[in-house]
């Protein structure tokens, strides 16, 4: 999905740079088609990408001050985005996508919802291996909807090698902007955005993704 996207808008395009790049699944399918540089702010997350992309580039960093001082042809930031629960956050976000682009590169940034198609509700997750299974309850609600925040509760039923069962909780506060903010924040730091609709981006039914051209 991300592929097509980015070779519409940057044809022939060889260097990506992922920001909040977690345990490197995205540039798992990606590193066939282009030379991926995958930063994070977790060292541990980065050791599980180095371990899953041994043959990629990777640098511990926040991605709203990271400058590793070159550019390329690419950057995305998948839902990691949603860590930047302030406007000053997301626009220091973006501006180092930005600051990373060649002029004529494109960045994607790929948030679970905006404030518009917020519906938040329960997901449920099963995975079964060898000695070991999970069980994960999802469950998003948004206990403001005048702010830009919304909370994700987890559950995690675990048993491993049929012994007893553990039950663990996790709770991640994220952003959730609206369109504007999206589109105004691209344009003030520089890019040229567009707001493009991706259907059957499971789990949702469609998913609204932003991506930003950076002119000269």
């Amino acid at each position: 999905m991300y592929r097509a996207i980015f070779a519409r808008a940057v044809p022939g395009a060889s260097t990506l740079l992922e920001l909040g790049a977690g345990a490197g699944h995205n540039a798992f399918h990606l590193k066939a088609h282009y030379e991926c540089t995958l930063t994070d702010l977790s060292e541990p997350m980065l050791a599980l990408s180095r371990d899953l992309n041994p043959d990629c580039e990777h640098a511990l960093g926040d991605m709203r001050t990271l400058r590793l001082d070159r550019v390329f042809d690419l950057v995305l930031i998948h839902d990691a985005v949603m860590y930047m629960r302030t406007r000053s956050d997301l626009r220091a976000a973006v501006e180092t996508a930005l600051s990373h682009l060649r002029p004529g590169g494109a960045a994607l940034f790929v948030p679970d919802y905006v404030k518009e198609t917020f519906v938040g509700g329960r997901q449920v997750f099963e995975r079964e291996e060898p000695g070991r299974s999970m069980v994960c309850v999802e469950w998003d609600w948004d206990p403001d909807p005048e702010d830009d925040t919304f909370i994700g509760d987890y559950v995690f039923v675990l048993q491993e090698g049929g012994g007893e069962v553990r039950v663990v909780r996790d709770r991640h506060e994220v952003s959730c902007f609206p369109r504007r903010v999206w589109m105004d924040t691209l344009r003030a730091v520089g890019f040229e955005p567009e707001l493009l609709i991706q259907a059957n981006a499971a789990p949702y039914d469609a998913q609204e993704v932003f991506l930003g051209v950076k002119g000269g």
